[in-house]
């Protein structure tokens, strides 16, 4: 295959602009340092937190933030093994381009389409909430059809540039980080009982049958619900390829990953738990019954269901966007590595990887008709399930890809490593025993049990594709210029 011109994104119409003018339309059209920070700060702020976190205290107690804790580490280290990779060579395909270096062919194949595959589901799950919620406002449009004009506006708004992706999220997580920090303030101030007519309900904590009332086992059966929570921190990592200063964002993003994760979800859970015993939480079926709308409405917040029926929104748009935005570069650059169909690779001259972009659509749209269509066929269902595991792939996949390339470093090459992941290999290790513990949780609690057959299935199906995919990997190496073919 013939190297595009210099200047021209893969996939980019040769020709159609000078090298200079090509570049720098693409340097005006990279993120900037404000959007990857921002990106970092709120992207993985979601339902997640604002409803899915009544669910965990309900079940585990206070102890909830252990749950949290546990979760919250085995990301951080996951990010601490990704930075390192990252700040010596951004790439927009990231870990699975990481993968092929550190593993081979095979194991970047599979993480890619697995994770383009969760992403696909999660634009459909996102795209049916986001289309019910605004029918409950507009409610002479159909649900089905919010659903599709959702997906379409997203679609139209990452089509224009990697630069407009980033100025949509940075307002969509702002307001997201703004909620959640005048939670916080706010729930502190009430706990302690400093905010007017309040009392001290600290002890709230350890009341109520104690910290754990459950017992600290339920807590370790919790973190295999929060880690997935947390799935999404490694989009900043692959926006900060796309941005003006790569090595400055990906450093940023990693570094302030612990204190996120503390800040936004150990700290709003510690303030609900603090705030309303565990055992008097309603239970989260809908925005109104939410924990942050529970508290908000304690605290006083007027209008704090329709307020927090806003925010939630809002952090249905952001995933979209963001989806969009991750589901696209990955399965562009699994047509850069082969791994896809050429015709992913295409760019348009804003770097925009349009039909990816369009692709990963079409698998949100199918699955949403699905849902409304056939909704007794149970194949929304498996979409939605059978992504379960892949938070757990991902880890084990970085983990082990860290561990092989640092061990094939010289001495002098890892003292040059602008980032270094501390306490290599142990760090590694205590990752991949944390990813196999939560699988057993899985395997052994019966509500999960789903998600893991669902999940092994789907990597089957991928792994009984990659011969094919490995022959013709082999004869396009053969075809330009005579390569040894590939390994597994």
């Amino acid at each position: 295959m013939a190297s595009p011109e210099p200047g021209t994104a893969p996939g980019t119409q040769p020709g159609a602009a000078s090298g200079g003018e090509h570049l720098r339309t693409r340097q005006a059209t990279k993120l900037r340092n404000r959007h990857v920070t921002m990106i970092a700060l709120g992207g993985i702020i979601g339902s997640s937190l604002f409803i899915g976190s009544g669910n965990i205290i309900r079940d585990v107690g206070p102890a909830a933030i252990l749950s949290y804790l546990l979760g919250g580490l085995l990301v951080f280290l996951a990010m601490k093994m990704l930075g390192e990779m990252a700040a010596s060579r951004p790439a927009v395909g990231s870990f699975m381009d990481y993968a092929r270096d550190g593993l081979g062919d095979g194991a970047s194949y599979l993480v890619g389409w697995l994770y383009w595959y969760f992403w696909v589901g999660v634009l459909a799950y996102e795209s049916v909430i986001g289309g019910e919620t605004m029918h409950g406002w507009f409610s002479a449009v159909p649900s089905w059809a919010w659903s599709l004009i959702l997906l379409a506006v997203f679609v139209g708004s990452n089509a224009v540039s990697v630069r407009n992706f980033g100025e949509i999220e940075f307002w969509l997580a702002g307001i997201k980080v703004i909620a959640v920090i005048v939670f916080l303030v706010a729930g502190v101030l009430f706990a302690f009982g400093v905010w007017p007519g309040s009392d001290f309900t600290v002890d709230n904590l350890w009341n109520h049958g104690g910290f754990a009332p459950n017992g600290l086992s339920q807590a370790l059966t919790g973190v295999a619900i929060v880690i997935f929570a947390y799935f999404g921190t490694e989009i900043a990592v692959m926006a900060a390829a796309e941005s003006e200063d790569p090595g400055k964002g990906v450093r940023r993003a990693t570094n302030t990953v612990i204190w996120r994760i503390l800040l936004f979800f150990v700290g709003s859970v510690a303030v609900i738990a603090a705030i309303v015993p565990w055992d008097e939480l309603p239970d989260p079926t809908d925005v109104s019954t939410a924990p942050f709308t529970y508290v908000f409405e304690l605290i006083g917040l007027p209008g704090a269901s329709t307020v927090m029926q806003l925010v939630i929104f809002t952090a249905v748009l952001s995933v979209l966007n963001s989806g969009l935005y991750s589901a696209s570069r990955m399965l562009s650059a699994m047509g850069d590595q082969g791994f896809a169909p050429k015709a992913v690779r295409y760019r348009n001259r804003r770097g925009v990887p349009m039909v990816a972009l369009l692709a990963s659509t079409v698998g949100g749209v199918a699955a949403t008709i699905v849902n409304f269509a056939l909704p007794d066929t149970g194949i929304f269902d498996f979409i939605m399930n059978s992504s379960g595991l892949v938070a757990l792939f991902v880890y084990v996949i970085i983990a082990a890809t860290h561990w092989n390339m640092r061990r094939k470093m010289t001495a002098a090459e890892v003292s040059a490593l602008e980032m270094k992941a501390p306490l290599y290999p142990w760090i590694n290790i205590l990752l991949i025993a944390g990813v196999i513990a939560v699988f057993i949780v899985m395997v052994v609690q019966e509500s999960s049990r789903t998600q893991v057959w669902t999940s092994l299935i789907l990597t089957g199906v991928v792994v009984v594709l990659w011969p094919l995919v490995k022959r013709n990997l082999r004869r396009r190496s053969e075809r330009t210029d005579g390569a040894t073919p590939v390994d597994a």
